[in-house]
């Protein structure tokens, strides 16, 4: 497939074909189990399969399928290893590529934008693309005053093509939470839907972009490429070279990948705190791990390179304090205040009376890795807190069915839940509570102000 499906018809055939083989796996698995396999192979097995063509799917369509398929991609880690293992490659590439666009509808793009001279702008430009993603492709060139760019090109008709994917997995998202234990996958996708036209503005992309650019101008530890130039599909940044963090993750050594854990934990917290913006797409294929300002190859130096400002969370004053209080309380041990403060922000309806000290049972092992000096995020600890969590059988699945997620804390819960993912994918030792104590307002207890009379 060398375009985009566009045409509805196509795209929702493609798609409404997922529930159907779905039902066709559901009774082969049944037929397994007369014949006397046990329950929990057999639904393996049915979770391998279904994983396989769902990824396979949402991948030939990019928009929104895409989309889709590398926000689900970060939560492979909660996934048993004998069913995340044969699909991880395809996970992985997904993250990262997709099929191109037709070299004339690129160029068609860029004349229509960037006018009939387009081609005066660079010194040079390489028609095959460098990366593909949902709803645009990235292709390399030189601009006319010698500085090596990034061109991302939008697919025609990527708006239509999100909103209709998005809407049609919606109808079938009670099929998709058994490849993702613990996660509701229905209020991912709404959340999708209501930042399309965000994700389409390269404006806004370019102005949060540009933002987080100046602010780690320099930074030892964050790089971010500069906005070189932007129109309504079209935006120009400087090219930034780098080791991929999906190859850090399979082929990185220890020393590699706990250093770019810790690089994507500090600019998780950071972000925000610097810019007043937080980066919401935390996938493999958005980050890179380049070289220190000496060139050193000493991962102690590494830093972590930054691309894709299409979806931010707006939020002047930093992530909400309240999250820092409440981890802090929390980890303290005071039930009572945690409790008191979940009700204050919505976490727990008026209508909803919960034992506080349940709660913060819930709550510890999740926090678990803030508590420490130093953390290994693994598979194993995420799968467990998964299982934990989605087992009906839990007072773990009773209690969080009980519990509410306000609207402004969705991308903020979705993004540290992706991060945390991508920390397991790279088995990263991670000195977490540093960073909170650096950067998570709240967190660190407020010292009084001194007594003048005392001065």
């Amino acid at each position: 497939m060398s375009d985009l499906p566009r045409k509805a018809v196509t795209r929702t055939a493609k798609l409404a074909a997922l529930p159907l083989g779905f039902a066709g796996r559901a009774t082969w698995g049944l037929g397994k189990r007369i014949g006397g396999r046990s329950a929990e192979l057999v639904a393996r097995e049915l979770q391998q399969r279904t994983a396989e063509q769902l990824f396979k799917v949402l991948g030939e369509l990019k928009g929104g399928a895409m989309k889709f398929g590398q926000a689900l991609s970060v939560f492979e880690s909660a996934l048993p290893e004998e069913v995340a293992g044969p699909y991880r490659a395809a996970l992985t590439k997904l993250q990262d590529a997709a099929p191109p666009m037709p070299t004339r509808t690129v160029h068609a793009v860029l004349e229509e934008r960037l006018g009939a001279d387009w081609r005066e702008l660079f010194l040079e430009f390489e028609d095959k693309p460098s990366a593909a993603a949902s709803i645009g492709q990235v292709h390399r060139a030189v601009w006319h005053d010698g500085r090596e760019v990034a061109v991302k090109v939008q697919y025609p008709g990527a708006g239509d093509a999100l909103l209709s994917d998005l809407a049609q997995l919606s109808r079938f998202a009670r099929l998709l939470g058994p490849l993702i234990p613990g996660m509701d996958i229905k209020p991912l996708i709404a959340e999708m839907r209501d930042r399309v036209s965000e994700e389409l503005d390269y404006g806004l992309e370019a102005a949060a972009q540009q933002k987080h650019a100046e602010e780690f101008a320099d930074d030892p530890d964050v790089v971010v490429p500069a906005v070189v130039h932007r129109s309504d599909q079209v935006l120009v940044t400087e090219w930034m070279e780098g080791v991929p963090l999906a190859e850090v993750i399979t082929d990185g050594t220890e020393a590699q990948r706990n250093r770019a854990g810790q690089l994507l934990a500090r600019f998780l917290f950071s972000g925000p705190a610097r810019t007043g913006l937080l980066h919401a797409d935390p996938h493999p294929g958005n980050f890179r791990l380049l070289p220190g300002a000496d060139g050193d190859g000493d991962p102690a130096e590494w830093r972590l390179g930054v691309l894709d400002f299409g979806t931010v969370d707006r939020l002047p004053g930093g992530l909400p304090e309240t999250i820092g209080v409440c981890l802090r309380t929390a980890l303290d041990g005071d039930a009572e205040r945690v409790y008191a403060l979940l009700r204050e922000e919505g976490f727990v309806k008026e209508s909803v009376s919960l034992d506080p000290d349940a709660v913060l049972e819930y709550l510890l092992p999740i926090i678990e890795p803030a508590e420490a000096d130093s953390f290994v995020f693994t598979r194993g600890w995420m799968r467990a807190q998964a299982a934990r969590i989605a087992d009906p059988r839990s007072p773990a699945h009773q209690l969080g069915k009980q519990l509410n997620l306000p609207p402004a804390y969705l991308l903020i819960h979705r993004v540290t839940l992706s991060t945390i993912g991508v920390l397991c994918q790279l088995n990263a030792t991670v000195g977490l509570r540093d960073e909170l104590e650096e950067w998570l307002p709240g967190f660190t207890p407020r010292r009084p102000d001194p007594d003048p009379a005392e001065e």
